[in-house]
Order: C-alpha cells, then structure tokens, then sequence
C-alpha cells in the first residue's frame, strides 16, 4: 500500500475517534491512487491506521482501520457480518431495516437496507465503489438476496467525481417490494422511493407516537407514504395525512388498503400553506407530527432552516390544546437537537403554550450513532404535551 502522511491536526483528529480526514491536512500522497487502501501515517511515520483515499473530495481519507492490514473481501465479510450480528440484537418486528449505517459499521461511506429479500446500496465514496463487486460478493454469501439494487443518486457522490446512477447489479427486483414493519405490511418503490425506498430511520418513532395517541383527530405533515399516519390510524378516531406529493400519496393510500385501514384521509397540499389556514381557522386535533424534509443541508442554511421548522411548529401548536401531543422532527444533521429545542420553546411561548417533553429520540437503532462521530447522528425527534 501507499502511506500517505499527515499532518499533526490530523493525527489529533484520529485520536480522539473521528475517521475522517481532510485534503488540507494531508502533507503527502505517495502517488495514492483514486479508491484506493492507504496506510495513514502521522508526520513522525508513526502508523496511524489504513484508510480509503479520495483524490478529489475534501475528506479525503475515510479511516477502515486502526491497524495497518489488508482490505479486501475478507475484511469486508468480517465487518458485514458484525454489522448483521448488531441488527439481529436491535431490530423487532420488521424484515425491512439498515444493514450498514456507514462510519457507525466502520465502513465509511457505505450504505446498505434491506427490503425483505432485497438489498439497496449505496457507496458514497471513491473507495467503496471501487470495493463494489467485493462487497456485494460477501453481501450474496451473508443474505442470499433476490436482488440487489444501487441507488447511487445522492448529491455527494458528485464530490467524489463519480456518477449519480441507479440500477438493478444483481438478480431480479419488482417495481414495488412489499415489507413488513411493526404488525404493518408497507410498499416500497427501491428504485425511485425517498431515500432507499422508504424511511427506515423513524421505524422506532412510529411506534412511540402511537403510544401517545388516545383517540380524537390526528394530522400527520410531511406524510410521504404514509408511516406515522399508518401507525396512529389504529389509535385514533381518525386521522389526516398531507403531503405534496402526489406519488407519495399514491402508495400511502395502497398501504392504508392493503392493511385494511379506512380512517385515514390522504390530502395534496403545500403542507406551510395547509398549517398557515388550519390555524387561522381554530382547526383542533388531539396529536400533529412534523417529519418534514432536511430544510438545512448545509452550515450556510441553518438560519432560513431555524425559521421555517420554527414557523411550522408555532402553526402546529395553535391547533393543540391542553392535553394535545405534537411530534416534531428534524433530520437536518446541522440543526442539532439543542438548536430544536430552543425554536420550539420559541415557537410555543409565541403560540402562547406550555409544553411537556415526554420523549427525546433518535434514528432507529439499526441507524446506530457513535459517541465519537457526530455526523452518524442526524434524526431529532421530541415528543411534546401541551398543558
């Protein structure tokens, strides 16, 4: 392997846990090729671990190991399979889950879910995708799965200079896959649904905010297929479910029918428009949940972010009264949870509500979050009472 050499900050970096390393920290590159396996070594050619380079991102070493060993299909099996052995502890009740949640499997840059029997991947780094056919060789020998699709559409892979594709690598795969999630059976579109097909990372949420319905009305913003809505149909006397695709909407009404759930009314509408006139109308519900999409994606976007979930959870709370439950979400990894707290305090002391934390979570635990990388952390979800 080539070493390359970095500097003192991005040795301190790996020693307190982070994997990544920066391009300005890099003082040589040994001729390291694209995608490569490089042993990392600290300004002293002290052995700092091996990694994955990338010639053109800012991050350009991903850490693999803190040993200097070969990478190759071997090393992938083995983290594979610990990665499985994690999810069959964690995961309850569902046979659609995250198999590999990237830097918190150790194997940054690689995403892998699983559909039942199928598999979505999806590598995000130059390293990963040269690694593909290895990977998916151990993913065949731990799965055996029907079909294996990449979506490998995320904007991010643009800065590892490789193309945003999607496409069936292995067997066969059906234009929807029917899953089973919490007593649940769901459709999930693996080739143009959100994310990898559907939300797998608030799975847990689901079952929380259900726990707190007790009968009345129930609006669900941000609906996309229909998975809080799904759930607290069978709490509620009834529930509405607004999302402004029509696409969307489409396949949260199959899975309302093919569930045999008629209390449901599914709406088309710009969801800050639809809160903005329920509120002014006194509209009432006994429990609203807010999902909505990541409004900040970048460091320079979390002041407009802080304004628009602020506005949607000061509409939200208009329409509770004492008693009333508010679900509110934020899957912007740069709007932390702290940061969540403090608009929504704000937007309830202008809403004129005093509010109750009943819960603080997470992503599912198949989406596991390490201590020492705060990027694996991303969902924010606060279960809120109005007193």
């Amino acid at each position: 392997m080539n070493e390359v050499r970095v500097n003192r900050k991005a040795a301190g970096r790996v020693a307190s846990g982070h994997p990544w390393i920066f391009s300005s920290d890099l003082t040589d590159r040994d001729g390291a090729q694209p995608g490569a396996a490089v042993k990392v070594g600290d300004e002293r050619g002290r052995a700092l671990g091996t990694a994955h380079y990338s010639s053109t991102s800012q991050i350009a070493l991903r850490l693999l190991s803190r040993q200097v060993e070969e990478i190759g299909r071997d090393f992938y099996l083995r983290r594979l399979r610990a990665a499985e052995a994690f999810r069959a502890r964690v995961v309850r009740d569902s046979d659609a889950y995250r198999v590999v949640h990237g830097e918190a499997d150790l194997l940054p840059a690689l995403v892998v879910d699983r559909y039942g029997d199928y598999l979505v991947v999806q590598t995000l780094d130059q390293g990963m995708d040269s690694a593909k056919a290895e990977i998916l060789s151990c993913l065949d020998e731990i799965y055996r799965p029907k079909g294996v699709i990449a979506r490998n559409d995320a904007a991010v892979r643009a800065k590892e200079q490789l193309p945003l594709e999607s496409g069936v690598l292995a067997g066969h795969v059906p234009e929807t896959v029917t899953v089973r999630m919490n007593g649940l059976h769901l459709q999930a579109d693996l080739l143009r649904g959100q994310k990898t097909g559907i939300y797998l990372d608030q799975r847990e949420n689901y079952l929380a905010a259900a726990r707190y319905a007790h009968g009345g009305k129930a609006l669900d913003c941000f609906t996309s297929t229909g998975g809080f809505a799904l759930h607290l149909a069978r709490e509620c006397e009834s529930v509405e479910a607004v999302d402004s695709s029509a696409q969307a909407l489409g396949t949260a009404k199959a899975n309302a029918r093919a569930n045999g759930i008629d209390n449901i009314e599914f709406r088309q509408a710009d969801v800050f428009e639809l809160l903005a006139g329920y509120a002014n109308a006194h509209r009432q519900f006994s429990l609203v949940v807010l999902d909505p999409p990541a409004f900040a994606k970048s460091r320079g976007s979390v002041e407009g972010a802080m304004r628009g979930y602020k506005e949607i959870n000061q509409r939200a709370l208009r329409m509770l009264g004492p008693g009333g439950v508010l679900v509110t979400c934020s899957c912007s990894h740069h709007v932390s949870e702290a940061m969540l707290l403090e608009l929504t305090a704000e937007a309830a002391l202008d809403a004129n509500r005093t509010l109750r934390v009943l819960e603080r979570r997470t992503q599912a635990q198949d989406h596991p979050i390490l201590l020492t990388v705060p990027e694996t952390l991303y969902l924010k979800c606060l279960i809120l009472e109005v007193l």
